[in-house]
């Protein structure tokens, strides 16, 4: 069934997408048209906002800061539906990939401080191992076809999906700065009236694609980082309507191909490549790539595994594969990429730290899919998987909808 899906709809093709796009960012980034392509993304073209509020704008900034917006509001998007109508609705079986998520993001991130231990300036990275990207991870793990074991699919993408969460948690609590008391009365008061909206019925989706974008505007004044504005927007789109179709899936779907095939491969244009002239070993072994990049190859499989393993045991519950397959999918959890790389230029900028930022970020993600593909190949088992679980996939790609197995 799969095999007859077009190129874009496998799972693999927002991953190799996002290859292209970071190999044709490095290599603009070193060719002769390098010193363009950088004024390009940071030359001014214009404020936002006034006095203390006061946003200067260039190229580099509307894409982190608008287009990932949408980023956020389609991850927001899904991550209400797997609450509301997947599997996370149910308690239980949400437990064990959250307690896994949560040991997969707090030990990179103690990794991380413990190598920039006696570099308190960099200490402000510490988030950047803790993101796994959705697109690449999944993407990875489809290249083993019906070799895949059954059941690590769902357990990856749930553990992402919460991942994600963190992610968005860490960067509205611990990167929004210079608070301006009256643009955030103002998002407040608007999302005050996208809920109202949603409770009295409002299920027509322009409303709250018009206050999500008045919501944007005023957390990009506020200081609380303005992606946080999808992730809001998204929480208040209505699930159902009285006969039974859903906006938010409608929303989710509409935007689904966009994201995947525009939005992450731009920022990954904006932010992946690395001006390789003048950065030698020193930026390889810089404080903050060694620490993003031990984060991910190291810190994530180990938290991954000790805490699906101690819920396993609290729980009484089964793992979904075998201890070296669950080692294999705790190694792919490890590729950071879009949300490390974002996470890393909230901390940084883009300045002479983006640079060990990125070797970090990449190096580990790379050294994490081969070996994560690598332990997986050589122990997973041949033959077609479960049934019941892939019939279950497809009707979460048709749908948007992950369905409880009987």
């Amino acid at each position: 069934m799969r095999g007859k899906q077009p190129w874009y709809k496998r799972d693999t093709a927002p991953g190799l997408v996002l290859v292209g796009a970071t190999a044709l960012s490095f290599a603009l980034l070193n060719g002769p048209m390098g010193e363009a392509f950088r004024h390009l993304l940071e030359a001014p073209i214009g404020a936002l906002g006034v006095g203390e509020a006061a946003h200067a704008l260039n190229l580099h900034l509307i894409i982190n800061d608008a287009l990932m917006v949408i980023f956020f509001l389609y991850v927001g998007l899904e991550l209400k539906r797997e609450t509301v109508e997947g599997p996370f609705q149910n308690p239980r079986e949400a437990t064990l990939p959250l307690i896994a998520a949560i040991g997969g993001m707090a030990a990179p991130a103690l990794i991380y401080v413990a190598v920039n231990a006696n570099e308190p300036a960099y200490l402000r990275g510490w988030a950047i191992p803790a993101a796994t990207d959705i697109a690449f991870a999944i993407g990875v793990l489809s290249l083993l076809g019906s070799r895949a074991p059954a059941g690590l699919r769902l357990f990856l993408l749930a553990l992402a999906i919460i991942d994600d969460l963190g992610a968005i948690l860490v960067i509205a609590l611990f990167y929004s700065t210079h608070l301006v008391g009256w643009a955030l009365g103002g998002a407040l008061a608007t999302f005050g009236a996208m809920l109202l909206m949603n409770r009295s019925g409002v299920r027509a989706l322009w409303p709250y694609w018009l206050l999500g974008l008045v919501l944007w505007a005023f957390m990009l004044l506020s200081g609380v980082h303005a992606t946080i504005a999808g992730v809001l927007t998204a929480f208040a789109v209505p699930m159902r309507r009285a006969d039974g179709s859903s906006p938010l899936i409608e929303a989710e779907h509409a935007l689904k191909y966009w994201v995947q095939f525009a939005i992450m491969p731009i920022f990954a244009l904006a932010n992946a490549g690395v001006a390789l002239h003048g950065a030698g070993l020193g930026a390889l072994l810089h404080p903050i790539a060694l620490g993003s990049s031990l984060g991910l190859v190291l810190g994530k499989p180990l938290g991954i595994m000790v805490a699906s393993y101690a819920a396993c045991i609290v729980l009484k519950q089964r793992a979904p594969a075998p201890p070296l397959q669950m080692l294999g999918v705790s190694m792919l959890a490890g590729i950071g990429f879009t949300m490390s790389l974002f996470i890393g230029s909230l901390a940084f900028g883009a300045g002479d730290l983006a640079t060990p930022v990125r070797f970090g970020v990449l190096g580990g993600s790379l050294i994490s899919a081969l070996l994560g593909l690598a332990v997986l190949w050589f122990t997973a088992q041949g033959g077609e998987g479960d049934a019941a679980l892939s019939a279950e996939e497809d009707l979460a790609e048709q749908r948007g909808v992950l369905e409880q197995r009987p």
